[in-house]
């Protein structure tokens, strides 16, 4: 990969780990109920989750969806049908109780990290950066050398928007707020679907 090409892979994996979707969604959520500390596995089950799916991708899943287009709307009904029951679960969520602490859990690293098989942003990512910026023929070394740089710039660009989560909870402690917080923030992952629907 040129100097050239890997600096416009990285504006990709920035550009696109950074903008509104339903992980970015969600750790802001997980940064608000439970803080930074707890939503740690959920924020590494993301970031690895990803770029074990872009691993896979370049070594030629993607290939698979040609051979059984069948397999491409099983994903995206299982990805849709749980992106609205995260909805739900977010527009229903309790305010931290006395404390500052959420009564229920975060979500953790094995469920983020297989979250991003039924996330359709997480797909059109893999898919737009294998098949832009990874040369064909590469090796299993060079696949996962390019799937660990994309973890690295998804990484922090994740942890931004937990971080966000935490620097809302002292405005979002009056009840009214928290609720029309969290209806947004459902009806934006319910939103997120509109790309994987008109595809």
């Amino acid at each position: 990969m040129t100097s050239d090409v890997l600096l416009a892979f990285l504006l990709f994996a920035f550009v696109s780990s950074i903008t509104p979707g339903p992980n970015n969604l969600m750790m802001l959520s997980s940064g608000l109920r439970f803080g930074f500390r707890a939503s740690l596995p959920h924020l590494l089950g993301v970031s690895l989750g990803h770029a074990f799916l872009v691993f896979c991708v370049a070594q030629g899943l993607s290939q698979a969806f040609e051979h059984l287009p069948w397999l491409q709307w099983v994903l995206k009904a299982l990805g849709g049908a749980y992106l609205l029951y995260l909805a739900w679960k977010i527009a229903i969520s309790p305010p931290p109780d006395a404390g500052g602490e959420a009564r229920d859990t975060p979500l953790g690293f094995l469920g983020a990290a297989l979250f991003q098989w039924v996330n359709p942003k997480g797909w059109m990512m893999a898919l737009g950066a294998v098949a832009a910026y990874l040369p064909h023929h590469n090796s299993v070394l060079g696949t996962l050398g390019f799937a660990s740089v994309f973890a690295v710039v998804n990484l922090p660009c994740v942890a931004v928007w937990v971080l966000f989560g935490t620097r809302l909870r002292q405005w979002l402690s009056d009840p009214l707020r928290l609720r029309l917080f969290n209806g947004a923030m459902a009806a934006g992952l319910v939103l997120s679907l509109w790309p994987m629907l008109k595809g």
